[in-house]
């Protein structure tokens, strides 16, 4: 796991929340399966928001995930 996002937040907020915090962020970054078309490629647009490039179908999912 890439702790590269968490830099920068520097020397604050301790060593297991910026691992926590990463591991959602690669989450929510990743590219996720739609649930129409099933291809793998809907991106999170704002929180709960997600949209397939595809098929162009836009729903409502989970914060991080779908």
């Amino acid at each position: 796991m890439s702790n590269l996002s968490t830099k920068r937040f520097g020397a604050r907020y301790g060593t297991k929340t910026k691992v926590k915090f990463a591991q959602i962020e690669i989450l929510q970054r990743a590219k996720q399966k739609c649930p129409y078309c099933r291809k793998q490629d809907v991106k999170r647009v704002v929180l709960g928001i997600w949209q397939c490039r595809k098929c162009n179908a836009k729903f409502a999912g989970k914060a991080y995930t779908i």
